[in-house]
């Protein structure tokens, strides 16, 4: 059962946006001091991916463990309520996002999907930062 009231959980919903977000920024900022430039959710390519590396021909996603459904993370659970709302949501945020990588692949495009969870906890985050930053150079 919720504990907030529809207009108080309106609100909430209302405050999270798309771009821009805090492992997003953290993302970027690493790999702009490691000296790699980008564009910033390019709207010339298929789901206007949230990094785009030209010189890589590489895209990166930054995905929010529960809007993209992150199977196995400990940030992804059903909400108890409206259920049949959000797992149809959820399902066709997967699906988008499985039609989007297929469509940037089949462009030449190489697609790096970053979870918010890989990012969020510092106790790796610096790993995952490198990890993130050789796969993208390593072409």
């Amino acid at each position: 059962m919720d504990h907030l009231t529809p207009e108080q959980r309106h609100y909430n919903m209302s405050q999270i946006h798309g771009k821009d977000t805090k492992p997003e920024i953290l993302v970027r900022k690493y790999l702009f001091s490691m000296g790699l430039r980008y564009r910033k959710n390019d709207r010339r390519l298929p789901g206007h991916p949230d990094m785009v590396f030209p010189k890589y021909r590489t895209v990166i996603f930054v995905n929010g463990c529960f809007w993209h459904g992150h199977e196995g993370c400990s940030r992804f659970r059903m909400p108890g309520s409206n259920i049949g709302f959000w797992e149809a949501k959820i399902k066709r945020n997967r699906e988008r996002d499985e039609r989007v990588t297929a469509e940037l692949e089949s462009m030449g495009w190489r697609v790096i999907v970053v979870w918010e969870c890989e990012i969020d906890r510092k106790s790796y985050r610096q790993e995952n930062l490198e990890r993130i930053y050789e796969k993208l150079i390593s072409g």
